[in-house]
C-alpha cells in the first residue's frame, strides 16, 4: 500500500517513516527532495511540491505533518503569517483534492497542537472537553489548521492528532532547555506551576501509525504521554536524571522579553491527558517522564544502571 507524507523530513516524520517504510510505499513531500532522498534511500520517493503528485486516488492513506517550527523563531508579524500558511496552505490543498477524487484516500491523519486548548490552568483537557476557547494566536493557529483538516471527513476518515512537547535525545524542544541545566543552573520557568504535556518521539510516530492502522478511529487525538507534569516537578526531574542542581528560577519577565509572545506558550501551559487513545486501546511505551528522560539523555547503559 501507498502513503503520501508531507513534512516527512522533520522529528516526528523521520521517525514514522523508519516505522512504515517496510510495510509501505512511501512519497514524501520536502523543501529538499534530494536531501530527503539521502536521508531514506531507496524505497521512499521524495518530491517538492504536491503539485508533483498526479491522483490521490493511487494512495492507500496520507499523513500531514508538514508545518514552520511553531518556536523556531520569535512570533512577528511575519513568522505568524509563514506559521499559519505553512500548515493551513497544504492542509486546504490536501482536503480539496481528496474530495475531488474519485476514490480518495482511506484515511487522512493530519498534525495539529495542544496550543488549541489555550491557557487552561490545572484542569484536566481531554478531548471531548467543552472549554472557554482563547482568543490567542496558537488556538487560532490550530483551531483553523484542524478545520481544514476536517473538512475531508465527507469523504474519508479523519484523525487530527493534537501534539505535546515532544521529547527526543536530538533536534528537539528537550535540547534546548538542557544549557542551564548542564551548567547547573536549572529551574522552574515562571512560578513552575503551569503544566507540561509531553510526549516521546517513539510514542508520538507509534501513534499516527495505530491510527493509520486502526479502521475505527477517527476525529481529534491528544498525542500526549498521560503523565503531565507542572513545569516545576518536570524540570527537577531533567536535573534529577542529570544529576544535577536544580534552584535557580526563570522569572516570566524574562521570557516574556526574551520571546515575545511566544513565551505564552511556556508560562501557561496546558494539562492535556490522552483519553480517546487510551480508550482506543493504544500503550505507551514511555508512560512517566522520568523514564522518557532517562531514555532521551542517558546512554543506554547508564540508563539502564539508573532504571
Amino acid at each position: 500500500m501507498k502513503l503520501l507524507i508531507t513534512g516527512g523530513t522533520g522529528l516526528i516524520g523521520t521517525e514514522l517513516i523508519g516505522r512504515l517504510r517496510d510495510r509501505y510505499e512511501i512519497t514524501v513531500l520536502s523543501r529538499e527532495p534530494e536531501e530527503a532522498s539521502k536521508r531514506f534511500g531507496k524505497g521512499v520517493q521524495a518530491l517538492r511540491s504536491l503539485d508533483d503528485v498526479s491522483d490521490l486516488s493511487d494512495f492507500y492513506g496520507v499523513i500531514n505533518l508538514q508545518g514552520e517550527g511553531i518556536a523556531d523563531k520569535r512570533w512577528t508579524a511575519r513568522q505568524k503569517t509563514r506559521l499559519q500558511e505553512s500548515r493551513w496552505e497544504i492542509t486546504r490543498k490536501l482536503s480539496e483534492r481528496m474530495r475531488a477524487c474519485e476514490q480518495p484516500p482511506k484515511v487522512f491523519i493530519s498534525g495539529s497542537a495542544i496550543g488549541y486548548y489555550g491557557a487552561q490552568g490545572d484542569e484536566v483537557m481531554t478531548e471531548d472537553k467543552t472549554v472557554d476557547l482563547p482568543d490567542d494566536f496558537a488556538h487560532k493557529l490550530c483551531a483553523e489548521w484542524e478545520r481544514l483538516a476536517l473538512e475531508a471527513q465527507s469523504v474519508t476518515r479523519v484523525c487530527v492528532v493534537r501534539t505535546g512537547v515532544v521529547l527526543a535525545s536530538d533536534d528537539s524542544a528537550l535540547q534546548k532547555m538542557l544549557p542551564p541545566y548542564l551548567l547547573g543552573l536549572g529551574g522552574p520557568l515562571g512560578n513552575g506551576k503551569q503544566y507540561f504535556s509531553w510526549i516521546h518521539l517513539q510514542d508520538i510516530a507509534r501513534v499516527f501509525e495505530f491510527l493509520l492502522e486502526h479502521d475505527d478511529c477517527q476525529g481529534v487525538y491528544n498525542g500526549t504521554a498521560p503523565d503531565p507534569l507542572p513545569q516545576e516537578l518536570f524540570s527537577a526531574k531533567i536535573a534529577k536524571v542529570l544529576r544535577k542542581s536544580h534552584f535557580m528560577r526563570v522569572p516570566a519577565w524574562v521570557l516574556k522579553l526574551l520571546l515575545g509572545e511566544m513565551s505564552q506558550m511556556l508560562l501557561t501551559g496546558q494539562r492535556v491527558e490522552p483519553a480517546r487513545l487510551q480508550q482506543a486501546g493504544f500503550e505507551f511505551e514511555f508512560s512517566s517522564a522520568e523514564a522518557a528522560l532517562r531514555d532521551c539523555l542517558l546512554p543506554s547503559s547508564s540508563s539502564e544502571q539508573n532504571s
